[in-house]
């Protein structure tokens, strides 16, 4: 991850490095070619619909906040209670840390913007922006496969469980996941930072790639087919793996003899298939659809429920659904003496 982001930096300041180096004739040539070097960028988010903004300002911020909350909460859990030291919660821990930082990439700007008149953002803040935002849900992706195939050994193949998910396969899976995500967002960012732009005006209110490519002048064979590609790669595929795994786990607790014994393995269960739904359900409305000016107001709805909602339910849906998670909670607010926690163990 770390060499990923030194690795994004690195690009960001070769291709701010050409823009100022670029001499007066390749500039007027530029010109002429009717696009220029953009240091600045306007979004349009809401600004339309002023009355609006101010909902939305309300929403955004208790939405983010429950967020931060919600998701700091799950991780110190998962930390600090020597139950939760498996490997459900360690992927659990990830996905909750990689909902902070997806937020925390879009939403402070998008707080700013609603309440200022001039929603700008500069050039090396748009491509940061983009490449969080593009490394997280990439990286999510990914990851909810990895926790589809989890539950699948858990449930299919219980007695090998500790043996199949020991401590460094589930590093592995992280590190696979974080590394797929990163790799790709950067691929795809850096890419996106070559095109030339004939406009500064972004369609939305953050800088997402697909509102910032509609900017370009000419489209680009390579960054098309890498898009698609990438596209292939992080959401239909993981998807198929995620069903696949469901199909297996949904025939293995219907030969579950005991009425208890379903009932905790469809709860074992459920709250990770209720944010994939969640996750992929959103993607899909999002990049499947035709592009046109009344579908890209939808789009920029369905982006802002996705980007701030979907973050704040995960820890709720994993915390209402998982007994374990609410022990925990409770022994960490200090709601149950801890002799009572003894006795569970």
């Amino acid at each position: 991850t770390l060499f990923t982001l030194y690795s994004f930096l690195y690009v960001l300041r070769l291709n701010e490095g050409n823009n100022a180096g670029i001499n007066i004739d390749e500039r007027k040539k530029m010109e002429r070619e009717n696009f220029t070097i953009w240091s600045i960028f306007f979004l349009e988010g809401f600004s339309q619909y002023p009355r609006l903004e101010v909902v939305l300002f309300v929403f955004s911020l208790v939405m983010y906040l429950a967020t931060l909350l919600g998701n700091s909460t799950l991780i110190l859990i998962t930390i600090l209670d020597s139950r939760l030291k498996t490997p459900m919660y360690l992927f659990l821990g990830n996905l909750s840390f990689m909902d902070i930082c997806y937020t925390s990439a879009s939403i402070p700007t998008l707080l700013v913007n609603l309440m200022s008149s001039q929603k700008t953002i500069i050039f090396s803040g748009c491509a940061v922006q983009m490449y969080l935002s593009l490394a997280m849900g990439s990286t999510e992706c990914v990851l909810l496969a990895v926790m589809a195939y989890d539950r699948y050994v858990a449930i299919c193949n219980p007695l090998r469980y500790s043996i199949i998910m020991n401590r460094c396969v589930c590093a592995q899976m992280a590190t696979v996941s974080w590394v797929t995500g990163c790799l790709t967002a950067l691929l795809e960012t850096g890419l996106a930072l070559q095109i030339p732009l004939c406009g500064n005006l972004i369609d939305h209110f953050t800088c997402e790639i697909l509102a910032v490519l509609k900017l370009a002048c000419t489209s680009s064979l390579l960054v098309n087919t890498i898009m698609l590609v990438v596209s292939i790669l992080l959401l239909p595929i993981p998807m198929l793996l995620i069903c696949i795994s469901y199909i297996f786990i949904l025939s293995t607790i219907l030969r579950i003899s005991s009425a208890e014994g379903r009932n905790k393995a469809f709860s074992t269960c459920s709250a990770h298939l209720t944010v994939v739904i969640l996750y992929y359900g959103a993607a899909l409305s999002m990049y499947l659809k035709p592009s046109s000016s009344k579908i890209q107001k939808i789009d920029k709805i369905i982006s802002l429920l996705y980007g701030v909602l979907t973050p704040m339910l995960n820890p709720i849906i994993y915390s209402l659904r998982n007994k374990e998670v609410k022990d925990a909670m409770k022994k960490l607010l200090g709601k149950i003496p801890l002799h009572k926690t003894h006795e569970h163990l």
